[in-house]
């Protein structure tokens, strides 16, 4: 079974803008996929069993090393693929815990590394989601909340708002 087959029509995925204390950018070129050869923020798709927030933090470790907290919401970037597949993408912003220690996933990328984003900005190989990022006046970061229940009747082992 392919990992398209595995999602169904609906996928979740997350990324992560991580900055250093800098203000550079943590950005990844894939070695597959649409993205192939380009810059982007890491990103990988929600497993069964964990929320959002908690996938984004265990996607940008997997694929750069890089251990963060999550500062809060920032986007959502959603599509249609071939009229079929509805593709979701969550964005949240990311705080690292220790900038130097980047060492990228070797079979899913080529580099990994913080870049100034006005140097993406003019980078040719980087993606058009970084490119309107980078445009972007001000980044609105939407906090997360934790601890609330909604009730014992929907049984949920996690839940968090973003508002």
């Amino acid at each position: 079974m392919s990992n398209k087959d595995k999602r169904g029509k609906v996928w979740l995925a997350v990324s992560g803008l991580v900055k250093s204390s800098e203000g550079h950018w943590l950005v990844v070129k894939k070695r597959y996929g649409g993205l192939k050869g380009k810059w982007s923020l890491p990103a990988g798709f929600v497993n069964k069993g964990e929320t959002a927030d908690e996938a984004v933090i265990r996607e940008v470790k997997e694929e750069t090393g890089i251990s963060c907290t999550v500062k809060g919401l920032i986007g959502l970037r959603t599509g249609v693929i071939s009229e079929e597949i509805s593709d979701n993408l969550l964005v949240f912003m990311l705080e690292p815990l220790d900038e130097w220690a980047i060492m990228h996933q070797e079979t899913e990328l080529y580099e990994a590394r913080f870049i100034a984003p006005e140097i993406l900005l003019h980078e040719k190989d980087a993606s058009i989601m970084l490119h309107y990022l980078i445009n972007q006046d001000e980044t609105i970061t939407i906090p997360g909340y934790d601890g609330l229940n909604p009730g014992e009747q929907f049984n949920y082992s996690a839940y968090k708002l973003f508002f």
